[in-house]
């Protein structure tokens, strides 16, 4: 398959992509509206939807790995494109997201953060940001679920090295729950920026959780080391080596 054919290809599926958004949006607004059973139909719906175009349109096979939890726990998740949010939402009961706030003004998506209870946070003020960040979570707990944050605070591109966030550990201390991070390969395949797509296989792993008690250091330190360790594996398995990243 030549470049141009799959560039084509790619292009095709970005744009029914998000030519699909809105009508699903739509489709599920009244149910969404007033339940987050529907707004939670609605996200995986669609996502579902982007995974099965995504095979046959530009050869992107999607497989979740390890256990999902389906009790309350945070989930410490690497980030690399828009393809990992919807397979980890997806693979989760009742999962709602830590997110930055100006997501909340985006068409459609902003709207169904709304009715998933998605905490915003402004992350140009730091220590204000991880209290709200704390605060909101807390008066979210008459629902339980899997809270998803990305450490590292945004998209990184393959083999990219990016600190983790102190807010993660905040989190995990205050909330005492246990964390379960994270690992894809996905930004390979799916980049965070452009049109192109390579064919192959997009996973997202659940590892082994972490237990609450850890100080936050060593809580942060075998965080990053898990979920990075296990990210190399999975983008060697694509052929891709993150370490000749300069």
């Amino acid at each position: 398959m030549t470049f141009a054919i799959q560039w084509l290809r790619s292009f095709l599926f970005v744009f029914q992509i998000y030519f699909m958004m809105p009508i699903f949006g739509l489709m599920f607004a009244p149910w969404a509206i007033f339940s987050k059973r529907g707004a939670r139909a609605c996200c995986k719906s669609y996502s579902r939807w982007v995974f099965w175009t995504a095979r046959f349109m530009v050869g992107i096979r999607c497989e979740v790995r390890g256990t999902p939890p389906s009790g309350e726990v945070l989930i410490a998740a690497k980030h690399q494109s828009f393809l990992d949010i919807m397979m980890i939402f997806t693979a989760l009961p009742t999962a709602k997201f830590i997110m930055k706030k100006e997501i909340l003004r985006t068409p459609v998506i902003g709207q169904y953060a709304k009715l998933l209870d998605c905490v915003a946070v402004d992350r140009g003020k730091r220590g204000a940001a991880i209290d709200k960040m704390v605060q909101d979570v807390r008066a979210g707990h008459q629902e339980a679920g899997q809270l998803i944050i990305y450490s590292q605070g945004t998209r990184v591109a393959p083999g990219v090295k990016a600190d983790y966030k102190v807010g993660t550990g905040v989190l995990y201390e205050q909330l005492g729950q246990p964390c379960v991070p994270v690992a894809t390969n996905v930004g390979v395949l799916w980049p965070r920026t452009g049109i192109m797509r390579k064919p192959g296989v997009a996973v997202v792993e659940f590892l082994d959780q972490i237990e609450p008690g850890l100080d936050r250091k060593e809580f942060m330190d075998t965080l990053e080391t898990r979920v990075e360790e296990k990210s190399d594996a999975l983008m060697r398995e694509l052929g891709f080596d993150p370490d000749a990243v300069s």
